[in-house]
């Protein structure tokens, strides 16, 4: 019943995952892809480790997402790579099928000093156009809450909207709480030209200390009433849970209310939050 709710709808959907470690991680991620099918997703994402360490599972996980009859997008980061190694992968991904990328700038993998010739993602969206004309779709990353590494909000304004001049399609946002800090975003990048769709990226909360971490690791805002509540919590994951449907389903709906294009959501290689929260909202 969901699945036709979804195609009924026609809001579109797309989901990452991150490529597995172990087969039996790989194994479980097919079951997971398969329940969160019913959604119809525009496309999957995969994500791609510092320094493109990840690049064989990113591409045997892009593979099999094709293989399954959904559009696949591949992360592509530059961070160390050369325009050399660049037209190479685009060459293998080009062959294998994939029409869609998530150009980023990359991690540095720790103990690596800053090498490549490409100093920023918009460098490497201009390259790819460049080589390839239009025969990929390119999203890049948006952060509402602005970049952790960036000198000022403003320079991180500029970089934005670098990426899209330089060729970008689309974006999509780190994750967020405050749907405030994403319509400002927005608002604030079309006024400088920048007038790509910018797709929120959703991150469902199961566990309020993995949140807590990726949260300091990545510069994205708990608010303080969010944080307090998950702290009372203790170890009660259930409440947890149950708060995290509530908090960001009530989020997704703020979003689609206002006609946002879609919703990207970070599934951590789970189905169970994802396909609860899509049930609330009837996709």
């Amino acid at each position: 019943m969901n699945a036709v709710k979804a195609e009924a709808t026609g809001f579109p959907v797309s989901l990452e995952f991150f490529p597995p470690k172990t087969p039996e991680g790989a194994e479980k991620l097919r079951t997971v892809r398969q329940q969160l099918y019913a959604l119809h997703p525009e496309f999957c994402s995969v994500t791609y480790g510092a320094g493109g360490s990840t690049q064989e599972g990113t591409f045997t996980t892009v593979k099999e997402i094709l293989s399954e009859g959904v559009s696949a997008a591949s992360h592509f980061s530059c961070i160390g790579a050369t325009r050399q190694s660049v037209r190479e992968q685009l060459q293998v991904l080009k062959s294998m099928g994939v029409r869609r990328l998530v150009a980023l700038r990359g991690d540095l993998p720790s103990g690596y000093g800053a090498g490549g010739e490409f100093q920023y993602a918009s460098d490497l969206v201009a390259f790819i156009r460049e080589e390839t004309g239009r025969d990929f779709h390119i999203e890049v990353a948006a952060y509402p809450e602005f970049h952790p590494q960036a000198r000022s909000p403003e320079a991180d304004l500029k970089a934005y909207v670098a990426k899209v001049k330089a060729g970008a399609d689309a974006a999509i946002t780190q994750y967020f709480y405050n749907s405030d800090a994403y319509f400002r975003f927005v608002e604030d990048t079309q006024k400088l030209g920048a007038d790509v769709p910018v797709v929120p990226g959703i991150m469902p909360i199961s566990s309020s200390t993995q949140l807590m971490r990726f949260s300091d690791a990545c510069g994205a805002e708990i608010p303080r009433w969010i944080r307090l509540r998950l702290q009372g919590f203790g170890d009660d994951t259930a409440s947890i849970k149950a708060f995290g449907l509530d908090v960001v389903t009530d989020l997704c709906d703020q979003l689609r209310s206002a006609g946002v294009p879609a919703l990207h959501f970070y599934t951590m290689n789970q189905s169970a939050a994802t396909l609860e929260i899509c049930r609330r909202l009837e996709l």
